[in-house]
């Protein structure tokens, strides 16, 4: 299954409202990823820029993507930024691939 890695941050109103009642959102990202099919791997609360970074397992980019969704659906979340992640084998093969490819292939403004 294809591995995705999300960044994101709370609205104020969801900060608000986990400092009056904190809870473990592990939780229930997990159980919105496994309702898609997928699978939490990481869940990490981060300082910087964003304010959380989730590693996830799922079926493939619409099932993320309806996840991402419906979490950014309840007000709680925002600016959600998502990577697809690949494997070292799995990028080495993309590498192959691509010396199949570029013999053929002309960069812009080449000549």
């Amino acid at each position: 299954m294809p591995i995705f890695i999300t960044q994101g941050r709370f609205t104020r109103e969801a900060i608000k409202g986990m400092v009056v009642s904190p809870e473990d959102r592990a939780d229930a990202v997990g159980r919105l990823l496994s309702k898609a099919g997928g699978r939490l791997i990481g869940y990490y609360v981060t300082f910087g820029e964003y304010d959380f970074l989730v590693i996830a397992e799922a079926p493939g980019e619409t099932q993320m993507a309806a996840v991402l969704l419906a979490a950014a659906s309840g007000g709680g979340v925002t600016d959600l930024k998502t990577t697809l992640a690949m494997t070292s084998i799995e990028a080495k093969g993309a590498f192959a691939a691509a010396g199949d490819l570029t013999p053929g292939f002309r960069s812009a403004g080449g000549v």
